[in-house]
């Protein structure tokens, strides 16, 4: 089977999911992490989470307000924050 044998097939079998005729093979879910939340649980303003984290106020706003969702390291760090609020006074140290 060619690549674009394999690419075809895969476009075919996505539009059978989205059309409720197939049933996903898996499906894959995210926790969004409520940023808001774990900020007032730490007690910190959007300035001191947006330098403990290595970003700007904007983007903190933009997570608080949902226009935007962390990802990739940072859904993990706000995660282990989450769990672990000890871990934001270590990584506010550096």
């Amino acid at each position: 089977m060619s690549f674009f044998d394999d690419l075809k097939t895969s476009l075919e079998e996505a539009v059978d999911i989205k059309n409720g005729i197939k049933e996903p093979a898996r499906v894959t879910r995210y926790e969004i992490a409520d940023v808001k939340a774990i900020r007032e649980q730490l007690n910190v303003t959007q300035s001191e989470m947006a330098n403990a984290l290595g970003t700007s106020v904007d983007t903190i706003k933009s997570w608080e307000a949902k226009r935007r969702n962390p990802t990739g390291l940072a859904a993990k760090v706000l995660a282990t924050i989450r769990d672990n609020p000890a871990f934001f006074i270590e990584l506010a140290k550096h």
